[in-house]
């Protein structure tokens, strides 16, 4: 297998391995975690996480969904469109603007969302108990300053998550 050639920080070599990386792991854990599942509904990756999108941002507007996802409206409206199909998401009209739709889980996508998020912790707890204290602790901070460097990149700085997470 060829190697990528190291460059300095914040190549696009590096760049490139980090997006391989997280892109493995996310499918890995969709595929092994909640593939069966998946599969009995016909759900996909992106409608899974729309769902839990809507159950942390209950009546939130389709625009503010695709912002969140960085897809367009007509992107999101084809996912709602499929899940509320399926019985699992209502679209509803603003009280205040009748011209925009919120979004809702139904009884059906409430009880998805917690079995998938059941499926997901009970998954990741058990590739983190694979893994040293140390190893974990540092996968974390890994992690924890991505996303701040990704925040920051994303709205010029005004925000920082690091200092208001539990546990560092």
């Amino acid at each position: 297998m060829a190697t990528r050639p190291r460059g300095p920080a914040g190549s696009t070599a590096e760049a490139e391995r980090v997006l391989g990386l997280l892109t493995s792991l996310g499918s890995t854990i969709f595929r092994q975690l909640l593939w069966q599942k998946a599969s009995e509904l016909d759900l996909t990756f992106a409608q899974s996480e729309v769902l839990s999108y809507v159950r942390g941002h209950p009546g939130c507007h389709m625009g503010e969904a695709a912002k969140a996802f960085g897809v367009t409206l007509p992107a999101i409206t084809h996912i709602a469109d499929r899940l509320e199909q399926k019985g699992l998401l209502v679209r509803g009209d603003d009280p205040g603007d009748r011209r925009i739709c919120a979004l809702e889980l139904t009884g059906a996508g409430q009880a998805l969302v917690e079995e998938l998020q059941a499926l997901r912790l009970r998954g990741m707890t058990g590739v983190l108990a694979r893994m040293a204290g140390g190893d974990r602790r540092l996968l974390r901070l890994g992690l924890e300053a991505l996303v701040d460097a990704a925040v920051s990149a994303s709205d010029g700085g005004a925000k920082r998550l690091r200092g208001r997470r539990p546990g560092r």
